[in-house]
């Protein structure tokens, strides 16, 4: 699902804005997320780590969760969303953020940096192209 360079250029800074707010103090890998929805809004999310590592939440994940709450389940689809690190290095979702994300849009474009410092724009399937399915 292609998407404006305005668009891009909108979520990029918004990731940026949260990525100061992210909470890092074990890995000081702060990561901003932000999320643009089919209806054109955009949510963000940084990272909130946890002395029990298990607890640690992404920042894909809390700016889809932050659409959520706002659009509602049912209703909230992505279109794209932008990944920024600091410091800056290779920086794609993990698999636990792949799986929320293609949950809420098959689609959507994934624009992370890889390795090399090349910008990566791929979509959820691309990422993950066997993701689990619940069906009855």
């Amino acid at each position: 699902m292609k998407i404006s360079n305005q668009e891009l250029t909108l979520l990029k800074e918004q990731a940026q804005q949260v990525l100061t707010k992210a909470y890092a103090p074990y890995s000081k890998f702060r990561v901003g997320a932000a999320v643009l929805t089919n209806e054109g809004n955009i949510f963000t999310g940084c990272n909130v780590e946890n002395s029990s590592y298990g607890l640690t939440i992404c920042a894909e994940r809390t700016a889809v969760a932050s659409a959520i709450a706002h659009e509602g389940g049912d209703k909230m689809k992505l279109r794209a969303i932008v990944i920024v690190s600091d410091p800056e290095k290779p920086c794609a979702p993990c698999g636990a953020c792949r799986q929320v994300l293609s949950e809420f849009g098959w689609e959507a474009m994934v624009f992370f940096q890889g390795k090399d410092h090349k910008i990566m724009e791929l979509t959820v399937a691309e990422l993950l192209p066997e993701a689990f399915e619940f069906t009855i």
